[in-house]
């Protein structure tokens, strides 16, 4: 593709000013806490004692200067799609026949989320792989999300980020390729494949394709006991835990303000979900994603100042209700044990080729919990398609 000025591509290199590291040192360490409320337990937010010790780790243990040289390892490049900034990591694989995969992250996480499994897609062997199931990998920050900000417009829904996925590969030279993603990703990576089916091997996605509608007495008892559990999970979360979705989709600058201005407050926020969406529940956060993975998603959110148009974009420009059309491009699932993707209900619009549940492990983020059951997933399934 001819490039130009409106389509060039940078390279782009983590430079975080010292300055503001210190600043973030200094807030950190000058939080003002609360008294703990009555119970101080998970129920009624983040307790006290652990929110805390992670404050103060944040403030003197993290090393940012170290993530930052980690990261730098990686290429990564900008490019302005649809008068948006977009950052995206791109690593090719040392196989050429390898296959281009897009990767999309969800909220409350990021391109990090995705960093353990680069070296294992695009080096198999080195990973106890099979050459033939190399990747090239391109991995974008959705806008308004890390160093794809600030956001330049309104009206960024699932399928407009979905046609700046498809214009992003058009710059980067891939006329074909497969999309992967969970949360955000999990609806996004099918909306690329209604846009050009033609352009897709296929899409696999980790996690629901999207809540079901109506469902009657007659069709639930004629769901197996893991899709009623499902269905009864996403009744509580709509009853138990929607009050985020609410705050976020109907005054994203209003959470953006708090969550830009005092970082132990970001780090609440999100901390909230990836306690709630890890497995098992009874497991800290950071037992499951790791303490430095956490400290360094809050710290790209903070340096980015990303809480608010992260929001805008999870939430404010999202429809839940609407019924996509069927793309007709092979799809494969996989649900860990947190997940509420029923199949039945996915099944009119998409076209389901796999689909796996795994029952006993893994929960939303599951290339950070559980990344070999979801590489082994994926590299079977575009295995399949090959053949």
């Amino acid at each position: 593709m001819t490039t130009t000025n409106k389509t060039a591509i940078t390279a782009f290199h983590i430079a975080i000013p010292q300055t503001e590291l210190d600043e973030l040192a200094t807030r950190l360490r000058a939080t003002r806490f609360p008294a703990p409320l009555p119970g101080d337990d998970w129920d009624t937010g983040i307790p006290s004692e652990y929110l805390h010790g992670l404050v103060t780790a944040w403030a003197e243990d993290f090393d940012w200067r170290a993530f930052e040289a980690r990261l730098n390892t990686i290429p990564q490049f900008t490019t302005v799609i649809d008068g948006q900034q977009i950052h995206f990591a791109h690593v090719r694989s040392a196989v050429p026949e390898a296959t281009p995969v897009l990767l999309t992250h969800g909220w409350p996480g990021s391109f990090l989320e995705f960093l353990d499994l680069i070296d294992p897609l695009t080096d198999p062997e080195s990973h106890g792989g099979d050459r033939a199931d190399a990747m090239h990998l391109i991995i974008p920050s959705l806008p308004g999300f890390g160093f794809s900000t600030p956001l330049s417009s309104a009206g960024w829904n699932t399928a407009r980020i979905a046609s700046a996925w498809v214009e992003l590969m058009d710059r980067i030279g891939y006329h074909r390729f497969a999309v992967q993603g969970g949360d955000l990703g999990a609806t996004i990576s099918p909306e690329v494949a209604r846009i050009a089916p033609e352009r897709l091997f296929g899409v696999h996605v980790n996690g629901t394709l999207g809540f079901p509608g109506n469902i009657d007495e007659q069709a639930r008892a004629a769901m197996s006991p893991l899709d009623q559990d499902r269905l009864a999970r996403i009744g509580k979360f709509m009853k138990e835990e929607y009050g985020y979705i609410a705050i976020q989709s109907t005054r994203p600058g209003l959470i953006g303000v708090a969550l830009s201005d005092s970082p132990a407050a970001q780090l609440a926020w999100m901390l909230d979900k990836f306690r709630a969406w890890t497995w098992p529940l009874e497991t800290t956060p950071e037992q499951i994603l790791g303490r430095d993975w956490i400290l360094a998603n809050a710290s790209l959110y903070w340096f980015t100042a990303s809480g608010g148009s992260s929001a805008y974009v999870g939430y404010a420009q999202s429809s839940w209700s609407a019924t996509p059309e069927n793309s007709g491009v092979p799809t494969a699932v996989i649900q860990f044990a947190h997940d509420v993707g029923i199949q039945s209900q996915s099944d009119e619009t998409n076209t389901i080729v796999r689909w796996h549940d795994i029952e006993d492990r893994g929960g939303h983020f599951a290339a950070l919990e559980e990344p070999s059951l979801l590489i082994s997933d994926l590299r079977g399934f575009l295995r399949v398609l090959k053949k």
